[in-house]
């Protein structure tokens, strides 16, 4: 009998350790009825797509779920095959602070960086 093990796939989107201290950052402040913090692309911008994240109270069945140090991090299902490979990170300055993404799926973002095609 050949069995055949499955090796796990890897997550769709990467966490840099600051991305991973920022969610645990907000999941120390989050709403009592958030299970975790969910990054989407909706449409929007003059780009086409934009990041977002936003608290999430219930799991989707299609959204892909990471477990981080400091809480679950979603990535909507609908919104994965525009972030594989990418790599998510918080960054802070004197003038401003948020999360940034390297994504090898974008191929265009506004000047503004609000949003970005692909």
């Amino acid at each position: 009998m050949n069995v055949q093990t499955r090796r796990p796939r890897p997550a769709a989107i990467s966490l840099t350790p600051a991305a991973e201290a920022r969610i645990a950052d907000l999941m120390a402040q989050a709403p009592a009825d958030a299970i975790g913090v969910k990054l989407s692309t909706p449409r929007r911008g003059c780009s086409g797509l934009a990041y977002s994240v936003d608290y999430v109270t219930e799991a989707v069945a299609f959204d892909e779920r990471i477990e981080t140090p400091g809480g679950t991090f979603f990535v909507d299902g609908g919104s994965i095959l525009y972030l594989i490979g990418s790599v998510m990170d918080w960054v802070e300055d004197d003038f401003a602070a948020g999360f940034t993404f390297e994504n090898p799926n974008a191929k265009g973002a506004c000047g503004c960086g609000e949003s970005f095609t692909v």
